[in-house]
């Protein structure tokens, strides 16, 4: 996840021992640390705007793709519901012709 670029772990900063010196910690030593700690952070810092930058793009792609189903969802239900529709209205049809049939041709046909 964070190609292999963070170097030191919360543990290892919190394990972290300098060495004393006459006058206090070795200023090397510290500064050395406290580089890498800045460059861990600056590294986390571009991961995490990476991560915002990727979610929000799956964000908005993921509003459309719901907006696109939804709007399908409504064209099936129009559908079906046309489809039924015309299918009773055609049943009425057959039901009205067919009577129309027998008052015209005969009650007994």
């Amino acid at each position: 996840m964070y190609s292999g670029k963070i170097q030191l772990t919360t543990q290892d900063i919190l394990d972290k021992e300098f060495k004393i010196d006459a006058n206090g910690y070795r200023r090397p030593e510290v500064d050395e640390f406290l580089d890498i700690v800045m460059s861990d952070y600056n590294n986390y810092n571009a991961e995490i705007k990476s991560l915002r930058k990727e979610l929000s793009l799956l964000n908005d792609e993921n509003t459309k793709l719901k907006n696109e189903l939804r709007h399908l969802r409504a064209n099936i239900e129009a559908a079906e519901g046309s489809a039924n529709g015309n299918t009773v209205n055609n049943v009425d049809l057959l039901r009205r012709i067919s009577q129309l049939e027998k008052i015209v041709y005969g009650k007994d046909e």
